[in-house]
């Protein structure tokens, strides 16, 4: 029997590859919060939707479902990141005057690079598997508060793994304290500031699909991706 998914979770899982490809381009400008004197990666505009479309998943299509879009996310990450390193390192004729500019954005340190494949692993799965249990446990109910506290876990994870591996030694230590708190607090406020959309938008996926899955007797295996 050949298997199928529906428009919504096919829109869904795009926007969630583009949302991690765009935050990974811009995660390397570090920005201020207007007068404050703290910073947050630029990439923080946009990788908190990734987190917010990772629950709406797991909410209607499930725990299963989410490992495959995290994993197809992965893939087309390193694969972004591999075409960037080999375009990098391609001779450029002498008339061309951007290339240092070029190097600079795509020319991602190995360090990073491996920063931020390994933290999205952690702090998707996280979010996933927390969304995921606390769902059963509270037999649907609380959306809200399983969005919240599974993005807080999932980020936490995301930014402990990021942030000492990119930038440390770079970076002075209380500062990268700094940076990784104010990361976890600004992308879970991020959460809860746009979380009337994400409600609607869940309710309205579940009605037009027809599908609210609780992943009971479900492998949480984050490689058993056959299993969909």
């Amino acid at each position: 029997m050949k298997k199928s998914v529906s428009l919504s979770f096919m829109l869904a899982s795009i926007l969630f590859c583009v949302c991690l490809i765009t935050a990974n381009l811009l995660e390397i400008k570090i920005i201020r919060l207007g007068s404050l004197p703290l910073s947050v990666t630029a990439g923080m505009l946009v990788f908190p939707i990734s987190y917010i479309i990772n629950d709406c998943i797991v909410e209607v299509w499930g725990f299963r479902k989410a490992r495959l879009i995290i994993w197809t996310g992965f893939l087309a990450n390193f694969f972004v990141m591999a075409m960037a390193q080999m375009a990098v390192h391609l001779p450029a004729p002498d008339y061309w005057e951007g290339e240092e500019a070029f190097n600079y954005v795509f020319g991602l340190a190995p360090r990073i690079v491996a920063a931020s494949l390994t933290a999205f692993l952690t702090g998707s799965f996280l979010n996933a598997y927390v969304m995921s249990r606390m769902k059963i446990k509270s037999q649907g109910r609380h959306f809200s508060l399983r969005a919240i506290v599974s993005t807080i876990i999932g980020e936490t994870g995301d930014s402990l793994i990021f942030f000492p591996i990119a930038f440390g030694g770079i970076i002075p230590f209380d500062e990268l304290l700094k940076l990784i708190a104010v990361q976890i607090v600004a992308k879970t406020a991020y959460e809860i500031a746009v979380l009337p959309l994400t409600s609607a938008v869940v309710k309205y996926i579940k009605k037009k699909d027809g599908s609210d899955t609780y992943d009971e007797n479900i492998s949480y295996k984050f490689w058993n991706i056959k299993d969909i």
